[in-house]
C-alpha cells in the first residue's frame, strides 16, 4: 500500500519532527487476533523484528514501556532489574488508553500521553529495521532500532525469557 494511503500518525509526526527516517506499512487487523506474531505474518516480515510494545508499572519508578520482538515473552525480572525496579507488572488492559493514549494492538512507545521510560529488548541490535506500532492498529512505523532509542531516549536491555 503506498505511504500516501497510510494514515500519518503522532508518532509519524514525531519522528518526522525529529529528522529520524521511517517507512510507514499498513496491514489488514481482526481485532479477534491482534498479536503481533500475527502483525508479522501480514506483513511478510520476520517475527524477530516485529517488535510489541507492553506497558508496565514499577514499583520504584511507575509506568515505563518494553518493546520486545512478537514472538517473545517480557521476563518481569529483567525488566525490573533493568529498569531500576524491585518488581515490575503488566498494568491492566483497562489502563492502558487512559495512560498512553493508545489500545491494545495500537500502542506505541511513541508519542504516548506521557512520555515514560523505554527499554527495548537488546536483539534490536541485531536487525538493520525494526517494526513497531505507529498508533493505530494495523498501522506499523519500519525504522532503525537505534533511531527507536534515540526518538524515545531509551534503553536497550535483555528483557525476554529464554
Amino acid at each position: 500500500m503506498p505511504t500516501a494511503k497510510i494514515p500519518k500518525t503522532n508518532a509519524a509526526r514525531l519522528l518526522e519532527t525529529l529528522g529520524i527516517p521511517f517507512e510507514l506499512h499498513m496491514a489488514e487487523v481482526d481485532s479477534s487476533d491482534l498479536s503481533a506474531v500475527t502483525m508479522a505474518h501480514k506483513l511478510h516480515a520476520d517475527p524477530a523484528c516485529v517488535f510489541k510494545t507492553l506497558v508496565v508499572r514499577g514499583d520504584r519508578t511507575g509506568v515505563l514501556m518494553a518493546c520486545i520482538p512478537a514472538a517473545a515473552e517480557l521476563n518481569l525480572k529483567a525488566l525490573a532489574l533493568a529498569s531500576g525496579n524491585k518488581h515490575v507488572e503488566m498494568v491492566s488492559l483497562k489502563e492502558v488508553q487512559p495512560l498512553t493514549g493508545y489500545v491494545r494492538g495500537g500502542c506505541s512507545p511513541l508519542a504516548a500521553k506521557k512520555a515514560y521510560p523505554v527499554f527495548v529488548d537488546e536483539s534490536a541490535i541485531l536487525e538493520q529495521r525494526i517494526y513497531v506500532s505507529a498508533g493505530h492498529r494495523g498501522v506499523q512505523l519500519r525504522l532503525a532500532p537505534d533511531d527507536l532509542l534515540r526518538a524515545v531516549q531509551g534503553s536497550y536491555a535483555a528483557l525476554t525469557r529464554l
